[in-house]
């Protein structure tokens, strides 16, 4: 009996060291579904609520008191209402990466020192 060729697996790729980049002519990537699963993650957190343009806010201070009041509020966060709201902040600064202009991302950490001082944690 002949045994057929099998199309390799993906295990079987990684096994064989066919690199990434020639596996990219192969199949068809989906780059919308690759780089905006953090856009979905600030939508859709488990961990909490978010106002709506939250990050989008001019003043650092507006910033840190809509995310300590989510913080404070949701149920589902898995650590303190402090380290969730920091968490996400930074999660948003860390994704945005170079993307995000001089002046916004100075806003976004000088909301970082702001919600600090919300929560009494010295800095």
């Amino acid at each position: 009996m002949a045994r057929t060729a099998r199309k390799p697996t993906s295990a079987h790729k990684r096994r064989t060291g066919t690199s990434a980049r020639k596996l990219r002519g192969r199949k068809a990537v989906k780059k919308s579904a690759v780089r905006k699963w953090s856009a979905r993650v600030t939508q859709t957190s488990d961990a909490l609520d978010l106002k709506q343009n939250v990050f989008k806010q001019d003043s650092p201070k507006a910033i840190a008191q809509s995310l300590k009041r989510s913080a404070e509020r949701s149920h589902r966060r898995k650590s303190d209402p402090y380290r969730s709201a920091m968490s996400m902040l930074v999660f948003y600064i860390n994704r945005a990466g170079k993307n995000l202009p001089a002046a916004r991302r100075k806003k976004l950490d000088a909301a970082k020192g702001e919600l600090r001082k919300a929560f009494g944690k010295a800095g």
